[in-house]
């Protein structure tokens, strides 16, 4: 595996590997890999020659200081995975690399709707930031292939919304997510859960599956409430939305007539950690 820094250098080889042919697969991450970042990278090297992936936290996304000081950082062991699964190349800029000019931006990028609603409501800047670094890397990496993790659902919605703003030619992959054998989503930020917490947070991915086994015995808003109820008597602290929309549009939804392809996504706090998930109803 190469490790590159700098961006002129990364630039200068990937031109190098597309003269001869080959196709790049791109794999943005922020570190504190696991399995499910392995996942994506495994759909990279099956799909792509040559496998990028970059380790770059990136501040402009946290609209919190705090959960930004609190991210977990595993440089060494991150770079012994990637090593093992054979990776191409690491890309692990500074932060001047990507923020040349300073972290102050006056640009706008347009989502609409996506921004207003879920993620986009309680954590207003954030998408912003996800736009100005993926944007950012995809201009230095040029891959064919994006690949993505489904459990960070709206933030696949606003990348798609980048790409065809901005006539990206790059193909976006969204991998389904991947979960530990009790079903909770593997996220970096489950490294801040103690063990008890852990065992308790697998109640959202339960609280996801009650609205789908449940999806044509309730009402929607009844079904929102009785997985709010199940998340608090969990020992859930604090859940910022439960909520059930179109799988396409991301728009609410208050009743289902059984055509609609529908997603139930939550966000929700334990020991003080911000955990989100997903599911596919139909």
């Amino acid at each position: 595996m190469i490790i590159i820094k700098e961006t002129y250098v990364l630039k200068k080889l990937l031109l190098q590997f597309k003269g001869k042919g080959k196709s790049i697969g791109f794999v943005p991450t922020m570190g504190a890999l696991h399995n499910g970042h392995i996942s994506l990278i495994k759909e990279s090297l099956a799909k792509d020659d040559i496998t990028v992936v970059s380790i770059f936290i990136n501040p402009t996304q946290f609209n919190d200081s705090k959960d930004y000081d609190k991210y977990p950082i595993t440089l060494e062991s991150d770079i012994h995975l990637l090593d093992q699964v054979k990776t191409s190349i690491l890309f692990l800029p500074p932060l001047n690399e990507i923020y040349p000019k300073g972290l102050q931006s006056s640009f706008n990028y347009d989502l609409g709707f996506l921004e207003t609603i879920l993620e986009g409501f309680y954590r207003p800047g954030h998408f912003q930031g996800v736009c100005q670094v993926v944007h950012k890397l995809l201009g230095i990496i040029e891959p064919a292939n994006l690949f993505m993790g489904q459990k960070d659902y709206q933030q696949c919605m606003v990348v798609s919304k980048l790409i065809e703003l901005y006539k990206i030619p790059a193909n976006l992959n969204i991998v389904p997510t991947k979960r530990e054998p009790t079903g909770l989503a593997m996220s970096s930020r489950n490294m801040r859960l103690s063990g008890d917490a852990k065992q308790k947070a697998v109640n959202i991915y339960k609280a996801l599956n009650f609205i789908k086994d449940n999806i044509t015995t309730y009402a929607i808003p009844e079904l929102q409430t009785k997985a709010h109820e199940m998340l608090m008597n969990a020992g859930f602290q604090k859940i910022d939305y439960i909520e059930i929309c179109d799988a396409k549009t991301l728009m609410p939804v208050k009743e289902y007539y059984g055509q609609t392809k529908l997603v139930a996504l939550a966000a929700a706090f334990i020991e003080e950690v911000r955990l989100i998930d997903n599911l596919l109803l139909n």
